[in-house]
Formats: structure tokens, sequence, C-alpha cells
């Protein structure tokens, strides 16, 4: 795949979609530098721009929030870091360009969310990645320090430069002290899965390390023809694809210790259950699977976001056991209280289910929310 790299404008016009979920890579050329020039780190985690612009909303979210009266975790949030506003706005997002903690913590707090996880939104630049991962953990870490318990963070890796992402997880976990790691669906031509992605993946499974996926939209260059429903679509099926090569690939065999959670309710995989069920008792893959494909996906953790309705949730629960499935609402993109309301709605979940589903699930895997 080429990687297309042009104006501002340019990258708006090639990337923005209707979609609220719908993500790029950078299309932006102005000059980086300058921009974080004009920020402004001040101690306590607050931000300022020289020019009052959108950093300068960071300063008012400092102090320590609040315990919140709710105990829902959300696994599937999104913060963006001051170093790539720019990039935010480029691809029309503008509701990352504004995320403040103290927006998402008022968003949490009306829906009773004690805690959301959250990651940097789907975006890389092939030729910025390195320099912008680093900037951008330790933002988190200062705002995580800066609200104890309210909110956790994946650490935005630069994929897909293997040497670098690796110096950068010894980092996230070592000194910073992150929850975990983000990953995207593809990088440029590769899939999650890939044999280049080898000395990744053991690293993170010596590490037992939660792994949280979200799709991202392939490159213009890989369609003649874009259909504005792009984002709704490619998404979805992106997901499936990065989960299929793990399984079908070998690496989620090969790498056990490492715990996924894959975004949006596991993208179009439960609708081709039949056909991944199918391929899994085949000559090629059957000494591989053998507890079938449905054995190996629930393995896998997958979060609500974008899929909280009767079908895709009866789908999804028909595939994995409920202990795999937590709340996630990738705010804010959409609003956490849509989410709420469509698991409470959609007829699928008990009370009792919802309360699993909602926090306890969560819990598994991050235990110092327990208190």
């Amino acid at each position: 795949m080429t990687h297309l790299r042009g104006s501002v404008d340019a990258g708006s016009a090639n990337f923005a979609s209707s979609c609220c979920c719908t993500y790029g890579y950078s299309g932006y050329s102005a000059s980086r530098r300058a921009f974080l020039k004009s920020v402004v780190v001040l101690g306590g985690g607050a931000v300022l721009s020289a020019s009052g612009t959108a950093a300068a909303a960071f300063a008012q979210a400092t102090s320590s929030a609040p315990t919140s009266k709710g105990n829902r975790i959300d696994v599937h949030g999104h913060f963006s870091p001051p170093n790539l506003f720019k990039a935010m706005l480029a691809q029309g997002r503008q509701n990352f360009a504004d995320w403040t903690p103290q927006r998402a913590l008022e968003a949490m707090d009306e829906s009773g969310v004690a805690t959301a996880m959250t990651s940097v939104p789907p975006h890389f630049d092939l030729e910025t990645v390195d320099e912008d991962a680093r900037p951008a953990n330790e933002f988190a870490a200062r705002f995580l320090a800066d609200h104890r318990g309210r909110f956790g963070v994946f650490a935005f890796l630069p994929m897909p430069h293997v040497d670098t992402t690796l110096r950068e997880i010894e980092y996230a976990f070592d000194t910073l002290k992150l929850d975990g790691v983000g990953m995207f669906t593809n990088y440029a031509d590769k899939w999650l899965g890939d044999a280049m992605f080898n000395p990744v993946f053991e690293e993170l499974n010596r590490r037992n390390a939660i792994v949280f996926v979200h799709p991202i939209s392939l490159g213009p260059s890989q369609f003649a023809q874009l259909l504005p429903s792009d984002g709704a679509i490619q998404e979805q099926t992106d997901t499936t694809r990065a989960l299929a090569n793990m399984i079908f690939g070998g690496a989620a065999s090969r790498y056990p210790n490492v715990r996924m959670i894959f975004a949006h309710g596991g993208g179009t995989m439960p609708y081709l259950i039949e056909r991944f069920t199918s391929m899994a008792k085949g000559q090629r893959y059957a000494q591989l699977l053998p507890q079938g494909f449905s054995g190996a996906a629930s393995r896998f953790y997958y979060d609500t976001a974008w899929t909280s309705n009767p079908v895709a949730m009866g789908a999804l629960t028909k595939v994995v056991p409920l202990s795999q499935i937590m709340f996630g609402t990738d705010y804010p993109a959409r609003t956490i209280a849509d989410h709420v309301k469509g698991l409470k709605e959609c007829g699928v979940f008990t009370d009792r289910q919802l309360e699993q589903i909602e926090r306890e699930n969560a819990l598994a895997l991050f235990p110092r929310f327990k208190t």
C-alpha cells in the first residue's frame, strides 16, 4: 500500500466521512514541530497553547475528579494527545480534537461510568509515528495520574516499526505503568497476525499484556472508488480480517498469554461463523484449531461499541461466552448514554448479565479498579 501524504485540506477531503467512527491515515503536511512548539506543558498535566486554541482546554481538567457514583467500566474510550490535534482536525474529527479529561468525566458521570479505558483514536503516519508515540503516552500518563481510578490507558505504539515499538512497550509498561497497549487492525499492507509482528507479540506474550484492537480504514490507494459508507462497512470488516488472521495464521496459538480485546463486537465475525467453523474443520487448520474456530475466538474479548443492538448482541452471544463481552462506547465518537440505553433495551440480557458485561468482566483483566 502506498502511503498518501498531502495538505490539511487534502487530508480532510480524502478521509473525512459522515460515519461517526471513520478514521484514516494522517493526511496533513503542516509542520509538526511548529505545532509542538506552540504547546507548553505545565506541571500537574495542564496544557496551554500560545494561541489559546484547543490545547488550552486541558488546563481546566487537572484537578482530581470526584469518585463516580456509577460502577460501569468502559473498555473502549479514546483520548486525544495535543501532539495529534492537527491530525484529528485534518480528518474532520472535531469531536476528538475537543476531547478533554473533564469533558470525558462529565459524560462518564452522566451515564454511571466509574472508569474509562482509553486509547489514541485510529491514526498513524508512517513517517512520523516514531515521534508521535512517546509524547502521546507521556501525556496519557499525566492525565492518568491526575485522575487516578477514573481512567486507564492503552499505550500508543509506533507500529509497524518493530524495533521502535519494542522500545516503546518497555517504556510504557516499566516507566509509565500503563495498563496495556493499543493496536490497529492493519498497518499499511500488514494485518495483525502477520509474521512481521512476531517479535512484538513475543514480547507482549512474555509480559502477559492486554491488547486493545481497533479498526482503521484502509487508504484510498486500495480502493478505486470509496463508498460513502466506507467507515460503516470497512472498519467492521477490517476487524474481522485481523481477528481471523490471528486465529488462522497461528499467532493466537503461539502467544496464548496475550489478552486481546476486539472493538465493535468483533466486527462481522459473528455473521461469518458458519464459514469460519467450516474452515477450522478442514485439513489445513484442524490440527491448529483442535477446539474449532469458536474455541479459539472465545479466548478473545469483545466490546459493545456500535453493536449495542439485538441483532449484533444476539449473534455475538451465540459465538462466545458472556464472560468475553465487555461494555464499550467509542466515546467521544458516540455518546456513552447511547450504549447504556442500547444494551438495556436490546432484550438480549438480564439485569444480572448486564452487571457482568458492564463491570465484572473488565475487572478480570483490570483488577486495580476493584477498589
